[in-house]
């Protein structure tokens, strides 16, 4: 069968890896899949659309018949980070991985094919009332919070933001911009200090307090991240894996849902709310919850601005304004 690519794919590709690179590897996707497709002899179902934004994923059957996915994931979307994750949780709160494909099988030079178990793709956490998400998610991102195998090369969480903290610089003298990028460039200066501190510093400051444990995370969780299972209720996907502390990995889904709040009359109570209750409910330090919040939104914004989203970038600000 055909392998078009959504163009919800098409469109995150080009802007996040550039459009000469993701035309590159959708060029040679059609190979790919179909090179993973005969590998396991699998019976396709259909592409997911919308789908993701970093990979095609399949709905496929194993040769004995059980209900499966198909991830086909470019080379500069770190497919090795996914699947060393994956097999260090062993569905332990993230889907299974059932096999996996490199270039040593004859797969996408560089990048890779994951065969997953099937969960329900049409239905996320995004489906629930926002109190019960939350609570579910808590219940689901605690799981992933483990320990990372013995000589991991998995990203740090110092060494990720420092590649987004130079992205923001450049947005520093935009008159309406700049002081959020001030303030959060500084959150992360004083976070990655405090970690780096082992959190023995004085004060009541983000970088004071508590150690600043160093586990495995799922860096890009949020609800839309946590689908519905059969072996277990809900189910973490698509990680962008990276080690640091856990507050690091609540700034994302803190904002979930953003557009919500501001359209409430009380959106920037509502999102310190938030905040306390994630931060609360997890045990984690709320002044880092904050912080790296602050940061992660404000990121958010560089990245849309840059791909010319304004409406996207406005929201991430508005949000990071209230904290």
């Amino acid at each position: 069968m055909a392998f078009e690519p959504p163009q919800r794919l098409v469109r995150a590709l080009a802007e996040n890896y550039g459009e000469a690179a993701a035309g590159e590897w959708l060029a040679r996707l059609p190979k790919a899949a179909q090179a993973a497709v005969d590998r396991w002899q699998l019976d396709v179902e259909r592409v997911l659309a919308p789908g993701g934004r970093s990979s095609l994923v399949l709905l496929v059957h194993t040769p004995d018949g059980a209900p499966a996915a198909l991830k086909v994931v470019p080379p500069f979307a770190a497919p090795a980070a996914e699947r060393a994750a994956l097999e260090h949780w062993d569905g332990w709160g993230a889907v299974r991985l059932l096999s996996s494909m490199d270039e040593a099988d004859g797969g996408e030079p560089d990048g890779g094919a994951l065969l997953l178990e099937r969960l329900h793709p049409e239905v996320s956490l995004r489906s629930l009332p926002e109190a019960k998400a939350l609570l579910e998610a808590a219940g689901t991102v605690r799981r992933l919070w483990v320990e990372p195998p013995a000589g991991h090369g998995f990203e740090t969480v110092a060494e990720r933001t420092e590649r987004h903290a130079a992205a923001m610089v450049r947005h520093r003298a935009d008159a309406s911009f700049g002081p959020l990028v001030e303030s959060a460039l500084a959150a992360r200066a004083e976070l990655v200090a405090g970690a780096d501190a082992d959190g023995a510093g004085a004060g009541t400051g983000v970088g004071a307090g508590r150690a600043v444990e160093a586990v495995l995370l799922h860096g890009d969780f949020r609800q839309s991240k946590v689908l519905a299972g059969d072996r277990t209720p809900w189910l973490a996907v698509g990680p962008a894996p990276v080690v640091g502390e856990r507050a690091y990995d609540l700034a994302r889904l803190a904002r979930d849902r953003a557009e919500d709040l501001i359209a409430s009359t009380a959106g920037a109570a509502g999102a310190r709310r938030r905040v306390n209750r994630l931060a609360d409910s997890l045990d984690v330090d709320r002044d880092r919850l904050r912080g790296w919040t602050l940061f992660r939104a404000v990121a958010s914004a560089a990245r849309a601005l840059g791909a010319g989203r304004r409406r996207d970038a406005e929201l991430a600000l508005e949000f990071a304004s209230w904290l």
